[in-house]
């Protein structure tokens, strides 16, 4: 079986002794394989710490997203050895870690999993406008991308693992951000936010503005475009809008599921041949330019796991959460 991110996860888990809580969530069978859904977490499992995860290879293609996800996690647990200042983090902020959510897809080359089912577009959620054909989701049949399943079947058994992980280990917290790492057919690095199913604005918004000030202040020339990814395109069957929806309304608990979107034509351009394999259009293949991502990205994932650990410092309320509201609808919705 040709799977060598799930072998190097499986290498990172043995290296990391007893550090690391490891969770096989579920399993999928392929080609007379069960193949495991690994749920990995290091840090505080106090309930009222805040917590961040970090999320990859929802779609099998997308290999570099796993990649970016287990070369963070590496990065974590190599300096668990020696420095005294991320366990002093690690005490206050819970890490949870999901790097290959469709492990058969990766397996096969496809997008979707075992069954033909795109993963993101599977969450029992209906878009409220058209959206593109095929793209936006359909029940056509899963010999064409981008379908959702059958309306009256359960939920895969990859995306019910996702959002098990994320009601357990993120919702019911003060505070969590969700990271979900992807590849995209364009020239920009993008994170998207909710909703897809809809053009009108999530809540929470404001912490979520909030959120991209910050990082543009600490990292003023940052590559991403902070968007909600309904400026693009309405899909239905999102599981971050899913995920974000039935989210717990507490008094005081904030979820910001955010999807990066890596833009694959920045790697197209430098190698055109790539544009003939099929996971050339999703992947840099060669290994220098991979390295380049993961240099590129992985202080994103370190930039959110302190914003984490640190939102009590950031996290807006009265009349600064009503100016962030303000900017976030100017910005993003052109409301005055």
């Amino acid at each position: 079986m040709n799977l060598p991110e799930l072998a190097q996860l499986e290498r990172l888990i043995a290296s990391a002794g007893g550090e690391l809580e490891v969770r096989i969530e579920c399993t999928v069978r392929h080609e007379g394989q069960e193949l495991p859904v690994y749920v990995l977490a290091l840090g505080t499992p106090a309930p009222e710490a805040p917590a961040v995860g970090f999320f990859g290879g929802v779609h099998g293609l997308e290999r570099i997203g796993t990649r970016v996800v287990i070369a963070f996690l590496h990065n974590l647990v190599a300096r668990l050895r020696w420095d005294a200042a991320l366990h002093g983090l690690l005490a206050r902020v819970r890490v949870v870690c999901m790097p290959l959510v469709n492990p058969g897809g990766m397996a096969r080359g496809t997008r979707a999993n075992p069954a033909g089912v795109d993963l993101m577009r599977n969450a029992p959620v209906e878009a409220a406008d058209p959206v593109p054909f095929l793209v936006g989701g359909h029940r056509i049949s899963a010999g064409l991308p981008w379908y959702r399943g059958r309306a009256d079947a359960p939920m895969e058994p990859e995306s019910r693992a996702l959002c098990a992980a994320v009601q357990r280990e993120l919702h019911r917290r003060p505070f969590s951000i969700a990271l979900d790492c992807h590849s995209g057919f364009g020239m920009r690095d993008r994170l998207w936010f909710p909703y897809a199913h809809r053009r009108q604005p999530m809540p929470q918004l404001a912490q979520l503005h909030a959120l991209q000030e910050i990082f543009r202040e600490s990292q003023p020339f940052h590559p991403y475009e902070f968007e909600p990814q309904s400026r693009q395109y309405l899909a239905h069957g999102d599981l971050w809008d899913h995920l974000h929806r039935c989210a717990p309304d507490g008094l005081g608990e904030v979820f910001l599921p955010l999807t990066l979107e890596m833009g694959s034509w920045l790697w197209v351009k430098k190698n055109p041949r790539q544009v003939f394999r099929r996971d050339g259009i999703f992947n840099p293949l060669i290994e220098h330019r991979e390295h380049r991502v993961l240099r590129r990205h992985v202080p994103l994932l370190e930039f959110m796991l302190r914003a984490a650990a640190g939102y009590r410092g950031w996290l807006p309320d009265g009349p600064a959460l009503e100016a962030h509201q303000r900017q976030a609808l100017a910005r993003w919705y052109g409301v005055r």
